[in-house]
């Protein structure tokens, strides 16, 4: 156990040092104010304040942690190693940066409270994020920053023995259209088919009928390959349906339909199955709850995973909404664009919540790889390459890969060629 001795115990400091600690090193952590309860620990401790008690382990701490709201910060930040820090600490600190208070800040996604620039969606882009701008959105910096306060524990306390996490992979699914021809409604097929005549497209004409009239598989009816994968691994695949009213932005298949509940309960005899809230639902928490009390009345259980429509984030409305329906995990943690590491971290956190300054039940699960971010690059190798890239700083901290695709994804179809090669790829990371 690691007891910290810090001038004042807020709830960001407990928040974060356990993200650190008990999260990433997998130890446990306490804290103090009283000086002699300090010095007659005698195991892991350290102090976290403006200046060092004795010669104890220390980290001169920045005031962000002790602080509470919003406010304009200076950061700079520097090469450290190969990777990079912020929050310099000064010659005395055992760690030349306060990897505490700059966890805090990825973690909390502090910046996306402030002021900055959205897409046409109202979403949080890359480019606007600090690691974009200062080159490290392609490492887990708060798991290296993690390790590298181990380093210095192991140091100064040799015959500790820490406990060792193993890497691992979370695959989910998005289903916002089950079936791309079958069960849509006369009324959509009619449409689809004038639209496909009307721009020239007959060779999907064709196909949609040779479907529909049951001669060939529905494209997007990728379900028995997903079911074949799954029984490979002994983790669970997430497979998360979108249930929400027809609408502009949302056009999966009526849960009228039977064929649409029974592949939903088929898919649960297989894999864990949460929603993907619809577009509207995420302004409004009636809608939410709806589709939640729906899903739970088509899979008997309690729904616990949910992924926001075009992951969109409204923070920190999202997620209050979230916690208000007692939904504790949450998968839209990402950039729907690029590769990389939008909290900072390949390791699952609470949500912090910075105007009530409370650390909430809900699970963040950030995802570093979505399939559109991945058609940017040309060939398949170009792909391989860079997933392959994601996925070995993740195997450097041992954390968890937690990616993205569609069911259409593995259609073959269209763009989406290759892809199936490229999901076999990440599970069979962990071999």
């Amino acid at each position: 156990m690691l007891l910290v001795y810090t001038h004042k115990i807020t709830p960001r400091v407990t928040y974060t040092f356990k993200h650190l600690c008990k999260r990433i090193l997998g130890i446990e952590v306490l804290f103090t104010s009283k000086v002699e309860d300090f010095i007659a620990h005698d195991s892991l401790k350290m102090s976290y304040a403006k200046q060092p008690l004795s010669h104890e382990l220390f980290v001169r701490s920045n005031t962000l942690l002790f602080e509470n709201g919003l406010s304009d910060i200076d950061i700079n930040v520097q090469q450290w190693g190969n990777t990079k820090g912020f929050f310099a600490t000064g010659e005395r600190s055992d760690l030349p940066f306060d990897i505490f208070a700059a966890s805090f800040y990825l973690l909390s996604r502090y910046e996306e409270y402030l002021p900055h620039v959205k897409d046409d969606y109202g979403r949080f882009l890359a480019t606007e994020s600090l690691a974009f701008e200062h080159k490290f959105l392609n490492q887990p910096v708060v798991d290296i920053w993690a390790y590298k306060l181990k380093d210095v524990l192991q140091e100064r306390f040799p015959d500790y023995v820490f406990p060792e996490r193993n890497y691992r992979v979370q695959p989910v699914i998005d289903v916002p259209t089950a079936y791309y021809f079958k069960h849509k409604g006369l009324l959509r097929t009619i449409g689809g088919t004038l639209n496909d005549l009307s721009r020239f497209k007959f060779r999907q004409l064709s196909q949609r009928y040779m479907v529909l009239m049951g001669f060939k598989r529905d494209p997007y009816d990728t379900f028995k390959w997903i079911f074949t994968k799954q029984k490979q691994y002994n983790f669970k695949f997430i497979v998360l349906f979108l249930i929400g009213e027809y609408s502009t932005y949302d056009k999966n298949i009526n849960t009228n339909k039977k064929e649409f509940v029974s592949l939903i309960k088929s898919v649960a005899d297989y894999c864990d199955v949460g929603i993907k809230a619809s577009y509207f639902s995420l302004s409004n928490i009636a809608i939410l709850k709806a589709e939640k009390t729906k899903m739970e009345a088509i899979t008997h259980t309690n729904v616990k995973a949910v992924r926001h429509s075009f992951s969109k984030l409204n923070l920190p409305t999202s997620y209050r909404n979230l916690v208000e329906l007692e939904i504790n995990q949450d998968f839209t943690m990402g950039y729907i664009d690029t590769l990389g590491f939008r909290a900072g971290t390949c390791t699952p956190f609470q949500f912090y919540d910075l105007d009530y300054e409370i650390q909430t039940p809900l699970q963040i699960n950030p995802y570093h790889c979505l399939d559109f971010a991945l058609l940017k690059y040309d060939s398949e190798l170009d792909k391989t390459e860079h997933l392959q890239k994601i996925i070995k700083e993740v195997k450097g901290v041992n954390g968890t890969f937690t990616a993205v695709f569609h069911n259409y994804s593995f259609s073959d179809f269209d763009r989406w060629k290759g892809f199936r090669s490229l999901f076999s790829l990440i599970l069979e990371s962990t071999e």
